[in-house]
């Protein structure tokens, strides 16, 4: 079976074709990158219009790589929610008018369990249930995976997501948009004790995030410093704020994964690229004798692959949508379990 996949959440403009859920005919991406940064993020009104001027070229090219046409396609799945609004429209609709006009089924995937289902791409082995640790620039969860397409949210951020809050300490520290990425790459120079940062705690949820007063603790730190006239070594502030952020996220999942008897544990969404995230999580299921999955490179960011593979088992499901789907800004993964 093949999918045609569309994905257009935020400021990746993205297409695939997926056969039978795990093999990857194609995966095109259109990314923004240059110009958000021009702005230190991603500006919507901007996305959606550029958006709308790559979707056709990006689909045309993914079927091309994947050396079919429309007539070789069974279904077509594009993500539905969450997202920017101006940006799902984009895709939403053109999904829709590819859906009308060929007769094909249009199959509403949810991001964050595409980002989830990038996974099976690379372990086409991991089957649930299973523990999943799902980072990204506006996301922070830990999701028991109950079934392809059953998901408990057991722990989230009650503020930043940890990728929102890489990129304000990356701005803050001089380093570009998206801060990840440099992050990441000046930690690997600097000094994970040079600063201590708090673990911020929310009472009375053991499992869920708060990002927001590290973030301020890293401003507070650069800005104190800039008033004194005192430098600061921004590759240590680096280490230290990325090595806080994976003993935060790394330590409320082994306690999930401990409290709720889970031995097998995911990695998924943008931030599950960065090294210090990947190589802490490890280090901890290597302690406990867990296995742990994690995507490939390719497969971290937003995609149109990771989408068809969702689609295929959504599909499976029965899971369906006719032309009055629409975009939905924010929407919990605990709602589309079916």
């Amino acid at each position: 079976m093949k999918i045609l996949a569309i994905e257009s959440s935020c400021d990746e403009t993205a297409c695939a074709v997926v056969e039978d859920g795990v093999n990857v005919l194609s995966n095109i991406v259109a990314t923004q990158i240059a110009e958000h940064r021009l702005y230190g993020g991603v500006v919507p009104e901007i996305a959606s219009r550029r958006h709308a001027e790559s979707i056709y070229q990006v689909v045309q090219s993914a079927l091309d790589a994947a050396g079919c046409g429309l007539e070789g396609i069974d279904a077509i799945a594009v993500t539905y929610a969450p997202g920017l609004i101006g940006a799902l429209l984009v895709g939403i609709s053109f999904a829709k008018g590819l859906a009308l006009s060929t007769g094909k089924p249009l199959i509403p995937v949810h991001h964050i369990a595409g980002h989830i289902a990038a996974n099976y791409i690379s372990h086409p082995e991991l089957k649930p249930p299973y523990l999943c640790l799902v980072v990204s620039g506006g996301h922070s969860h830990i999701v028991e995976v109950l079934d392809h397409t059953r998901y408990h949210v057991v722990g989230r951020t009650h503020d930043d997501a940890a990728g929102e809050c890489f990129d304000k300490v990356a701005r803050t520290l001089g380093y570009e948009y998206p801060g990840g990425k440099f992050i990441d790459e000046a930690a690997k120079k600097g000094n994970p004790d040079a600063y201590k940062f708090p673990h911020p705690k929310v009472d009375g949820c053991e499992y869920d995030f708060s990002f927001s007063g590290l973030k301020t603790a890293v401003i507070n730190l650069v800005h104190n410093a800039v008033q004194k006239g005192q430098d600061i070594v921004r590759e240590d502030a680096a280490a230290s704020f990325q090595r806080t952020v994976c003993e935060i996220l790394v330590g409320k999942t082994v306690k999930a994964a401990k409290d709720l008897g889970y031995k097998t544990i995911g990695l998924a969404g943008g931030v599950s690229a960065n090294s210090g995230v990947r190589n802490a999580l490890q280090e901890a299921c290597d302690r406990q004798g867990w296995k742990l999955y994690m995507p490939e490179l390719k497969y971290c960011g937003d995609n149109a692959a990771m989408i068809g593979c969702q689609g295929y088992f959504d599909y499976l499901a029965g899971k369906r949508a006719d032309q009055s789907l629409n975009g939905i800004a924010t929407l919990s993964l605990e709602k589309i379990s079916v």
